[in-house]
Formats: C-alpha cells, sequence, structure tokens
C-alpha cells in the first residue's frame, strides 16, 4: 500500500499527539524519546518559573496598560503546590494594593494569573491582553485596572469579586502543561463574582494557544460570552457559550 506512509503523515498534521511514530523493538525511537524528554522539561519549567512582570509580559505592555503585581497568601512557589488553598486569597499587602488602585464596579475586570504554566502567560498574553481591552472598550463597556497575580489560583476570582464588583470577571490564567504544549493559557469567567461562588459559576474559554485557540478567536469568545453573561444576569453552567 504505497499511499500509506502519506496518510501517516497527514494524520501525524493535524494533531500535536505522538501517533504512528515508530518504535525500536518495545521502546520510542531515539527522536520520539528525545521529544519526549524535550516536552517533559518544558513542562517542568512553566510549572516551576516564577512570574517577573517586566520579563515575561514585558515593560511596554506593563506601562501601556498600567500592570502592577500582587501575590495570593502563598509564600514561595512550593507552597503555592502544596497548598492550593493558599493560592485562592489575596495576602494583605496585595489586597489592600487592589483596593487602592482599582476602580470599583467596571463592566468589564481583567485579571493576569501565573497558575500552573508562566510559559503560557508569556506567550499568550501580550497579544490576548491588547484585543480583549481595545474590543471591550469598542463595546463601550468601561474596563477595570488590569493586574497581575502571583501564586494564583482560580478560585482568587472570588475575592476579586467581593474586593471590586465587577459586572463581569475574567481570568487569565496558566493551565497544566502537558506532553503536547507547555503554552495553553485558560480564560476564566464569572458574572458577579463573589465568595459563594463555585467551579458551578463560572466559564470557560481554554487551549489558548498557537495550535487552539488563536488570541484573536478567543478574545472573540470571551467578550462575546461577557455579554450574554450580562444580558442573563448569571454564568456557569446555566449559560452555554453560543459557537
Amino acid at each position: 500500500m504505497p499511499e500509506l506512509p502519506k496518510l501517516f503523515e497527514q494524520i501525524r498534521l493535524r494533531t500535536p499527539a505522538r501517533l504512528l511514530s515508530g518504535r525500536s523493538g518495545a521502546a520510542y525511537r531515539t527522536e520520539t524519546q528525545l521529544q519526549l524528554r524535550t516536552a517533559h522539561a518544558a513542562a517542568r519549567d512553566a510549572v516551576r518559573a516564577e512570574l517577573d512582570l517586566q520579563s515575561h509580559i514585558g515593560l511596554k505592555l506593563g506601562v501601556r496598560f498600567g500592570l502592577f503585581e500582587v501575590c495570593s497568601q502563598a509564600r514561595s512557589k512550593d507552597e503555592y503546590l502544596l497548598r492550593p488553598d493558599l493560592g485562592r486569597r489575596f495576602n494583605e499587602q496585595s489586597r489592600a494594593e487592589v483596593c487602592a488602585r482599582c476602580s470599583a464596579s467596571p463592566d468589564f475586570q481583567i485579571v493576569i494569573g501565573d497558575g500552573l504554566s508562566v510559559t503560557a502567560v508569556a506567550a499568550q498574553v501580550p497579544s490576548l491582553l491588547p484585543v480583549l481591552a481595545e474590543r471591550a472598550e469598542a463595546r463601550g463597556w468601561s474596563l477595570g485596572q488590569p493586574f497581575v497575580v502571583r501564586h494564583c489560583r482560580v478560585g482568587i476570582m472570588n475575592e476579586v469579586g467581593e474586593l471590586l464588583r465587577p459586572r463581569v470577571l475574567v481570568l487569565l490564567i496558566g493551565e497544566r502543561p502537558g506532553l503536547a504544549t507547555a503554552e495553553s493559557l485558560s480564560a476564566y469567567m464569572a458574572y458577579g463574582p463573589g465568595a459563594k461562588h463555585t467551579d458551578a459559576d463560572r466559564n470557560l474559554v481554554s487551549n489558548i494557544h498557537a495550535r487552539g485557540v488563536t488570541a484573536v478567536e478567543a478574545a472573540d469568545r470571551i467578550l462575546d460570552l461577557a455579554q450574554r453573561m450580562s444580558r442573563a444576569g448569571r454564568s456557569g453552567v446555566g449559560l452555554a457559550e453560543d459557537l
């Protein structure tokens, strides 16, 4: 079947999964094994890296949006990984800074969190944030002061909601990396988040990366979903994204 190798190549071009890569005896070929080790190292680096506003997001973007950095109650990366609960609350200094530097009750509040992949934040946020902010303002929405959270978990959305009372909140946060990519970002969203919110009250646009959802496509989906939330007055499992 001479057409078989061509078919294999077409299948492999459609997915980053390591399909039909061949083997040497019972093991992967050397090339495949090296690719796996490279991907595993990239995933570990993405999780262990410490977020730096200037180097990972950029000085120019930081100045343009007046970005500032705060931190959860997790005092180190090790503590953050061992104690997810600490990543869901601000420390006292950060709580005061958010209240002092951010306006209350915006229509649309953007927060950036490192999550489990600083690599994803560095790769996606510089292109996504400007598009998201510009298109939100083009819709006539008031835009809250964006800021960055170090050692951030998704649950910190509840405290942001309690402090700033945004109509719609979006958290751009690094996804747990896999062996296909370490650059995947998620956008968690909630309408009027507060202390009683759970995962069931949030919506999600995930897989924002070069081979997944592009920055422009993600921005449109996030904004359309935010508009649906505003009209319905709710978010979460009771509000499906219109694709």
